[in-house]
């Protein structure tokens, strides 16, 4: 009877087929070192959940995000995708070049726990089209406090008057006040920092979202523009085309003052082994009524009716939001968790004061990319840098710029 029954499995497992790891190809940019340490994050929670990360890193946001489309279009999609949260995704969403997660974001209660901007940029006719991983802030100002001590700074600045003086006070103590890198993407988010500091949520929200000539030509956008062209003096001559975390290292090594850059940036001071609040200082906006703006990464599902690699972008989805994994992803990349229901007392004090201004509604704002079509969004950072990198430019001059680029 023995020898018959184990015949007897021998034969069922022998027919049974083998089942295979479920593959998941996944494409991004997160190439610096802090990046590179949260992605891995991401890949062992989906490996531990039995499933096999394919690791495709394009360096540079358009370029990932181009090369994912063309496999797309090319008939070899990846399983899962990189983009920002944004509307960058949109035409994809509708050439039906995307699946949606319905299934997932609906047993994980995404529209209680999920902040609404977060929400009004993946879910779309209904639908969820993109899995966000995290909330980044694009708007942070990062200093030395060795810089900030030998400088006579002896508190964070709480209004654009006294951002200017802490500027001045860097400028005399010998270090470069503002380190900034000359790419259009990072001027046009010192750009949208001043913006949401200077002008306020109105008048954030109808530059970005209205763009209407009244606006554009109101007092309170020139004041906007002009404090935006009174910062030029306070950068290094080595600024134009230096990469966002070289110019992080500035600061990182006490020779510039201030960054103002996302909180991805402070994934590199956690690879350099520096303390926040010893080595280095965060706040997230002049004042305590400061908004907070809410970017963010999103992973989208390109389409696919194979039955594996659905099965693949679900797993994805659920190890990519556990609670568990969104610290720890969240720690390495600087971010805070997209999830609003997760207890973030073991992170960072940067960490946790952005976590608890999250929670305040009325303070966030969505980013600008979310607020208009990709073209456009194109166009003002195109208008930015041209601002930012003319010499002697008017404020007549450079309204009537961001003016043709937000309404033409």
């Amino acid at each position: 009877m023995m020898k018959k029954l184990s015949l007897a499995v021998s034969f069922i497992l022998a027919s049974s087929p083998v089942l295979a790891k479920e593959e998941a190809e996944v494409m991004h940019w997160w190439t610096s070192g802090g990046e590179s340490a949260a992605i891995r994050v991401l890949a062992d929670a989906y490996e531990t959940e039995g499933g096999t990360w394919k690791d495709s890193a394009v360096a540079g946001g358009s370029n990932a995000r181009s090369a994912a489309i063309n496999r797309m279009i090319g008939g070899s999609p990846t399983t899962a995708a990189l983009f920002n949260t944004s509307q960058q995704y949109r035409e994809m969403i509708a050439e039906g070049m995307l699946n949606n997660i319905d299934e997932v974001a609906k047993s994980d209660r995404w529209e209680e726990i999920l902040p609404k901007p977060t929400l009004d940029a993946i879910k779309v006719d209904g639908h969820f089209y993109a899995a966000p991983v995290n909330i980044h802030m694009p708007g942070w100002f990062w200093y030395s406090k060795e810089a900030f001590e030998k400088a006579g700074i002896n508190s964070e600045p709480t209004t654009i008057e006294e951002f200017f003086s802490s500027l001045d006070k860097l400028k005399s103590a010998g270090y470069i006040p503002l380190a900034l890198g000359g790419q259009n993407w990072q001027e046009n988010l010192l750009f949208a920092t001043v913006l949401s500091n200077v002008g306020g949520k109105q008048l954030y929200l109808d530059v970005l979202g209205k763009r209407d000539s009244n606006t554009l030509n109101s007092q309170q956008f020139r004041t906007v523009v002009e404090t935006f062209l009174k910062l030029k003096p306070y950068v290094d001559a080595g600024s134009p085309g230096r990469n966002w975390n070289d110019t992080t290292n500035l600061v990182i090594n006490d020779k510039a003052g201030i960054q103002v850059m996302g909180d991805w940036a402070k994934g590199e001071f956690t690879q350099a082994n520096k303390v926040p609040g010893q080595d280095y200082g965060c706040f997230p906006g002049l004042g305590d009524e400061s908004l907070y703006i809410v970017g963010g990464d999103v992973f989208v599902f390109p389409k696919t009716t194979d039955a594996q690699q659905v099965s693949a972008q679900n797993k994805l989805v659920e190890t990519m939001l556990n609670p568990e994994t969104q610290i720890k992803f969240n720690n390495l990349k600087g971010s805070i968790p997209v999830r609003t229901d997760i207890d973030v007392s073991s992170m960072d004090i940067c960490a946790q004061k952005g976590a608890q201004i999250l929670k305040v509604a009325s303070r966030q704002v969505p980013d600008g990319s979310m607020l208009m079509e990709e073209f456009r969004y194109g166009a003002l950072k195109d208008a930015v840098t041209e601002v930012w990198n003319s010499q002697d430019m008017s404020t007549d001059t450079a309204v009537s710029i961001f003016a043709h680029a937000l309404t033409n």
